[in-house]
């Protein structure tokens, strides 16, 4: 498997898993920063418990790796970490039609990223795959996208520019470890959520629902969505990000009930084919 293989299909499932997300944000009652505050403090424990699992098996050494692009590497903590504090309140205040469509916009946002801060080249078959996948979000929720409110939409597009600020900044500092980075945010999440919480009493079930999230879906897929920015350019890795734009419905319809219009299953198809068709055609490319 080629070095761009391995990150498109890294990317893919970290997007996917990613994707439960936002089902599991509503699933809940709680204030967004105190969800925030818990999903840190687990995503910091669980990528602190991996790093000396994997400290052990491959040598791995703390100061050697705090070392390399200390400054980075903090920047990026706190942008992953506003990041999600930005997603999980626009979930809370917003439709969820509005936070998928909006943060879909990443691919533009790094693309134009990388060319301001790196004068990375925008390739032509991004900016066609781009286009298709406007077409396909717009016959998604063509008839059935609310009114959110400007607060919500204002923190989704946050979201989505500090999302892919982050993964511009992976994409050139591919040496930085992703686990520490991984921790580093969830420290960042819990640090800033904390001086805007008003209490932090939480019930059993929503204590689950946080500690699924904290420690399995939220550090596993920024592990490996960070994992495969190192093998692929940022305007890629944000294109795939598309992925969670479909796969949210389809939770909510396995798990809510609500059943996709046919404008979703006309738009996401769209949306899948082109996604294929962009990743045979960059893989063609690197062979």
């Amino acid at each position: 498997m080629t070095n761009n293989a391995k990150g498109l299909a890294l990317t893919s499932l970290g997007v996917f898993i990613m994707s439960l997300e936002s089902l599991f944000i509503k699933f809940t009652t709680i204030s967004p920063f105190l969800f925030s505050f818990y999903i840190g403090i687990f995503m910091f424990i669980s990528m602190s418990i991996s790093f000396i699992f994997n400290q052990k098996t491959q040598s791995m050494n703390i100061k050697e790796i705090l070392s390399k692009s200390p400054f980075i590497l903090i920047v990026c903590a706190i942008l992953m970490g506003s990041s999600n504090i930005f997603f999980i309140t626009a979930i809370k205040t917003t439709t969820v039609a509005n936070v998928v469509i909006i943060f879909s916009t990443a691919a533009l946002f790094s693309a134009l990223f990388a060319y301001l801060f790196f004068r990375e080249k925008i390739t032509k078959n991004i900016v066609i795959a781009s286009l298709f996948i406007f077409i396909g979000l717009f016959i998604i929720f063509n008839d059935s996208l609310e009114m959110g409110s400007l607060e919500g939409n204002i923190y989704a597009l946050l979201c989505t520019a500090l999302f892919a600020t982050s993964f511009v900044l992976l994409s050139k500092y591919k040496e930085m470890n992703r686990v520490i980075l991984t921790a580093f945010s969830g420290l960042a999440l819990s640090i800033i959520a904390f001086f805007f919480c008003d209490e932090f009493y939480i019930d059993f079930k929503t204590l689950i629902i946080v500690m699924t999230m904290g420690l399995l879906i939220s550090p596993i897929s920024r592990v490996l969505l960070g994992t495969g920015a190192k093998y692929i350019n940022a305007s890629e890795v944000s294109l795939l990000m598309i992925i969670e734009t479909i796969m949210a419905p389809i939770w909510v319809w396995i798990f809510l009930d609500e059943i996709p219009s046919s404008y979703t299953f006309i738009g996401g198809s769209l949306i899948i084919i082109t996604l294929i068709a962009n990743s045979l055609y960059t893989l063609k490319k690197q062979s």
